[in-house]
């Protein structure tokens, strides 16, 4: 099954085209969404704006059933959210946990923001690898 960030359910989208004298079903709506939404999907995200070269680093503690989690996220200067990942709470940090955004956007920062926090030193290094930058607060 395909999921898109879209707030828009299947019945919703059958009443918007039923409104517009396009009588479907949401099964039809989801048949499309399977068909052709990856498409459109792919098309929408090269559009996009490059990711600048200033990031911002934050992490929050949230509750995911019942046990605490970490959230991070990595946004740049302009607000586009580049990745975001979560870790439970009391683990070890490993390697594999760390941002990739570096992986899926091309290149590090510049500058990464960050509110001089212990616990971004992992992140640090697998997102700036041998940068001796220092963290800066916002």
């Amino acid at each position: 099954m395909a999921v898109f960030p879209f707030p828009l359910s299947l019945r919703m989208v059958e009443e918007m085209l039923a409104a517009r004298g396009i009588i479907v079903s949401h099964e039809t709506v989801r048949q499309w969404s399977l068909k052709f939404g990856q498409a459109f999907a792919n098309r929408i995200r090269r559009r996009l704006p490059a990711p600048g070269d200033k990031w911002h680093l934050d992490e929050v503690v949230i509750s995911i059933a019942g046990r605490k989690h970490w959230l991070w996220r990595a946004v740049d200067q302009h607000g586009v959210v580049l990745d975001i990942w979560s870790r439970a709470a009391g683990t070890r940090r490993r390697p594999k946990a760390a941002p990739q955004a570096p992986a899926k956007h091309g290149r590090a920062p510049r500058v990464m923001i960050t509110d001089k926090l212990a616990s971004y030193g992992a992140a640090k290094r697998t997102i700036m690898p041998g940068s001796n930058i220092g963290s800066t607060r916002a």
